[in-house]
Parts: structure tokens; C-alpha cells; sequence
């Protein structure tokens, strides 16, 4: 019987069906290529809503996957699906979706969702090896299952600060030329000091002063006292709509919550790297380091760099514990640790998509190389044809 290597794609916070790009063919050919044995397919789980509890999203993806790999071993006509399968999976995850994929795993193997056995006195769950559908591997890219890295924040921060200050100095600059200064003004007032009482001079009639200048100021405090007018009055009219908005909000920050929880962080990692050890299940997290470019905008000597360093990532990085399932993926090209991370998957914005492709395709095929692939049998040469 040919054996299936299902590889199944979800994506993280508010991704979409176009996360991927053209990513899930290129690695399906890379794989299929290095294991000719296999019959090598992809499924991208359709886009959903990142918002409300977690484990309500891998709730959701674990009955989907169920239907697929059911819907495969009947065409495959497999006598024991649930013991000796046909079809095997990969979860690949980008962002959360890696979260989702590691909370699927552990649901399969101990019927238990992580915050259950989150406690450092609790027992270690019982694992079942006879998990269905059968995951082979997780394979994350750029999954924060330590948290965000706090260089994100500050090295963001840092940048906003410096592009802040530049543009008030900036702008210090125009509303001196347009206003005039308070020290020229001040020094020339001081030449001849009127009473208080006393009324300006109107300007001489052939002093051209523009109207822009003489209206210009009461415009703009007539302005922004309409603007705070308009704000409260909008938002008092809007009630609803905010309300509904902070609902939208929340639910959100719900489903993104579990990166503040750190001991539950810990718990999952924990629990794969179990599995990892006893099932001999696949774990690897790409995580995007920046290149060339962030290095080039002076990072280092700055007040972040200076003291959290030029390895700039967007997941916090394990110590020594499960460390060897961390592997680098260096982009050049982005200027900021989100945009690697939301670009990951695009050759034009990530000069090393090949690489991270090809480290991909080894952690890929060293999971599926095992006796259920060389136990597969079928048209290899078909498959080639194919493939050509």
C-alpha cells in the first residue's frame, strides 16, 4: 500500500489563507523529491478566527484534521486506519498556529489539554502511542512557545522614540518659521515695554503680513478644540460600536493570552520534547533571526542594542533546555523582527526562504524516514513521470 505524508499548514494570529504563499508546493516538491516512496500531499487549514479561548481553536482543527485523514484512509481502503495507518501527518504552524499544532499533538497523545496539568506538583499524563490521526512530526516557524522576545518591544520602542524626537525637532523648526520665536519676539518686546493695559499697535498698512499668519493660530486652537468636540461627541454616538470593538478586542488578547502564562509555556515545550524523546515524534521551531540589514542600521550602539545585543529575534530562545530544537532562519533583508516574521514565506522579502526551505525539507524527511515509509509500496516511476 503507498503511504500518505499528509503535510497540514495553519496560521497564526489574524493570518489567512495567503500566510503561506507559494511555500506549502515548494516543500511538498522538496519532500516528495527526497522520498520518493511516499505519496506526498498538503492541506492548508482554511482561515480562522483567531479570537476566544485556544483550546477552543484546537478543538476546532483537531475534528478537521480527523475528517481529512479519515476522508483518505477510505480512498485508501486501509484495514486498520487506527492501528496500523496509511496516513501520517505533519503539523506545520506559523506563529500560533505552531501553539495550535503542539496543543493538538498533546491532545492526541494524553487527552489533555496543557493548562490541566500545568502544575509542577502534578503527575506526567499517561502517553498513548496509538494516537489518531497519527502526527509524525510539528514543525513551527517562528512559533513564540517560550514568548516574544522583549527586544521586539524595545527595539520598536527605541525606533518610534528616535523617529518621535526627530520629527518634534522637526517640527520645532517649521512652528518657529511660521509663528516666529518666542525669543525673537521677547527681545524685541523688550525694546519698548508698554503698559499692560495698552492696546498694540495695529502693523503699518504697507507691512504686508499674510493672512495665513494672522488667522493661522486661531485656526488651529478652533481646530483641535472642534476636534475633542467632535471626538466626544462621536464616541458618546458610537457607544455601541466601541463596545463591540472592545469585545472584538479582548476576545483577541483571549486567544493570544497563553504567552503571558510563562510556567504553561514551559509545560508545552516540556511535553513535546516528551514526546519527542518517548514516541520519537518530530519537533523543530525555524525562528527568524535579522541579517545584514539590521545590523547595518547601527544596532549595537544603541541604547537597546547596547544592552540586549544584535541577535535580534521574535521568540525568546531557550537557554540550554530543548535548545537543539531551535534552528536558526537568517533574513537579510527585514529592518525589524515583526516583518521577518511576517514575511518569512516570501522569497522577494526573504532572501533566505531556499535555506530555511531546504532546513525544513531535512527535518521533513529525518521524522519520516522510519519502517511505516519503507513499508510503502507502490508506482514509483509513475510518480516520477508525474512529477516531470
Amino acid at each position: 500500500m503507498r503511504k500518505v505524508l499528509l503535510l497540514v499548514f495553519i496560521h497564526g494570529f489574524k493570518g489567512g489563507d495567503t500566510t503561506f504563499g507559494t511555500f506549502p508546493d515548494h516543500i511538498t516538491a522538496l519532500v516528495q523529491h527526497a522520498l520518493p516512496k511516499l505519496d506526498i500531499r498538503f492541506l492548508v487549514y482554511p482561515a480562522f478566527e483567531t479570537r476566544g479561548a485556544l483550546e477552543e481553536c484546537v478543538s476546532r482543527f483537531r475534528d478537521w484534521l480527523l475528517e481529512k485523514v479519515i476522508d483518505i484512509e477510505v480512498q485508501n481502503h486501509t484495514p486498520s486506519p487506527t492501528v496500523d495507518p496509511s496516513v501520517r501527518t505533519v503539523l506545520i504552524g506559523h506563529s500560533m498556529g505552531g501553539i495550535v499544532a503542539a496543543d493538538t499533538l498533546l491532545a492526541l497523545t494524553t487527552d489533555l489539554p496543557v493548562d490541566t496539568f500545568a502544575s509542577p506538583d502534578s503527575k506526567l499524563p499517561e502517553l498513548n502511542s496509538f494516537m489518531f490521526p497519527y502526527v509524525q512530526g510539528v514543525l513551527a516557524f517562528d512559533t513564540p512557545y517560550l514568548g516574544i522576545s522583549p527586544g521586539v518591544v524595545a527595539h520598536g520602542a527605541e525606533e518610534h522614540y528616535n523617529t518621535a524626537t526627530s520629527a518634534l525637532t522637526q517640527l520645532s523648526g517649521l512652528t518657529g518659521a511660521i509663528w516666529g520665536t518666542k525669543a525673537a519676539a521677547d527681545a524685541e518686546g523688550s525694546k519698548d515695554k508698554k503698559p499692560i493695559a495698552a492696546l498694540p499697535a495695529p502693523p503699518p498698512s504697507n507691512a504686508p503680513v499674510p493672512m495665513w499668519q494672522k488667522w493661522g493660530k486661531v485656526a488651529a486652537i478652533a481646530g483641535a478644540g472642534a476636534a475633542v468636540v467632535a471626538a466626544g461627541g462621536a464616541a458618546y454616538l458610537k457607544r455601541e460600536e466601541i463596545t463591540s470593538g472592545w469585545s472584538w478586542a479582548t476576545s483577541h488578547l483571549e486567544f493570544v493570552g497563553c504567552l503571558m502564562k510563562g510556567q504553561e509555556l514551559q509545560k508545552r515545550v516540556a511535553g513535546v520534547v516528551r514526546l519527542n524523546k518517548e514516541l520519537h515524534v518530530g519537533f523543530g521551531n525555524l525562528y527568524t533571526r535579522l541579517g545584514k540589514k539590521a545590523v547595518s542600521k547601527g544596532d549595537g550602539k544603541t541604547m537597546v542594542g547596547s544592552v540586549i545585543g544584535n541577535q535580534r529575534t521574535f521568540c525568546n530562545l531557550p537557554k540550554k533546555d530543548s535548545k537543539e530544537f531551535w534552528h536558526e532562519a537568517i533574513n537579510d533583508e527585514a529592518g525589524d523582527e515583526t516583518w521577518a516574521h511576517m514575511s518569512m514565506f516570501y522569497p522577494k522579502d526573504n532572501p533566505g526562504f531556499y535555506a530555511m526551505s531546504e532546513d525544513a525539507k531535512k527535518l521533513i524527511v529525518q521524522w519520516a524516514t522510519n519502517e511505516w515509509s519503507e513499508s510503502s509500496t507502490g508506482d514509483i516511476k509513475l510518480l516520477d513521470e508525474r512529477e516531470l
